[in-house]
């Protein structure tokens, strides 16, 4: 009998033809031997179905192609809840898993009581050549510390963790029900709502490599009237009912007034008043 647990990677594309074949052959080069491997495609326009079908024929990969776009959210969830791993990883299919990226995931899991360990990573451009890790380095050492265990109130302070580096154990997913499908976003109500109830590991290798595609869903988050500030929104609400101390409401009211001065960055003006109630 197998003893080791199975990890489901749940590749998720949404017309990123260029890309999808590397991302999934990724997951077929990885050192560690027990994965399931899901594709879910969100309403494709580009081709990416086809190649998608073309990739899988005859490996018994499950394909869950979704014929309209739901969005991110519910298409991850699609994949999910179809899933039978232990551990979770959420791949993008513009990203890359490093040969070592699950096995090194693993080992972390099995040192720390973590619900989610996370990683550094390579961003890289849409040609695939390196451009900079995730956490600042020098000479291979990271040159910042890195909060770890019960982090939810970095997390309420600030962005730090690069999202295609998480691995998640099945309990956390669960007994959040999975991603808020309402929200265009899914990285920061995750880190919220999980971070409350599980501590965070950190692997210190980089394990994934992130590529920067121009119209990509990172690179919408920060654009003119972006629709992901509302969903900011909801997660700053969420974080009000969350809240047990002081500090993480002190924390959430810095976070309120940076979100403030990102709507009026981004156009959405209508958006300050609802983040003013907060405070």
């Amino acid at each position: 009998m197998n003893q080791l647990p199975l990890v489901s990677v749940i590749c998720l594309c949404h017309n990123q033809l260029p890309y999808v074949r590397e991302a999934i052959q990724s997951v077929w080069k990885q050192s560690y031997p027990y994965i399931e491997l899901i594709v879910v495609d969100d309403g494709s326009t580009d081709g990416s179905k086809e190649m998608i079908e073309s990739i899988l024929k005859g490996e018994g990969v499950k394909f869950i192609d979704i014929e309209s776009r739901i969005g991110n959210c519910a298409a991850f969830n699609r994949g999910f809840f179809q899933s039978k791993g232990e551990f979770i990883i959420d791949l993008a299919a513009d990203d890359i898993l490093m040969p070592d990226r699950i096995l090194e995931g693993i080992n972390t899991f099995m040192k720390t009581n973590a619900g989610v360990t996370f990683c550094d990573v390579m961003n890289i451009d849409q040609e695939g050549d390196d451009l900079d890790p995730h956490f600042k380095n020098q000479n291979g050492s990271i040159q910042q510390d890195i909060p770890e265990g019960d982090i939810y109130l970095d997390l309420i302070k600030r962005y730090f963790i690069s999202p295609p580096s998480m691995m998640i154990r099945r309990e956390v997913l669960e007994e959040l029900g999975g991603y808020d499908e309402s929200l265009s976003y899914e990285d920061f109500d995750f880190w919220i709502r999980s971070s409350r109830n599980w501590n965070y590991a950190f692997t210190n290798n980089i394990l994934v490599k992130k590529r920067k595609v121009m119209g990509s869903l990172s690179d919408h988050q920060f654009r003119y009237r972006t629709k992901h500030q509302e969903s900011t929104l909801r997660v700053c609400q969420k974080i009000k009912e969350l809240n047990r101390s002081k500090e993480e409401d002190s924390a959430l009211r810095k976070r309120c007034f940076y979100e403030i001065k990102q709507c009026i960055k981004q156009g959405n003006l209508k958006l300050i008043f609802h983040f003013l109630k907060l405070l």
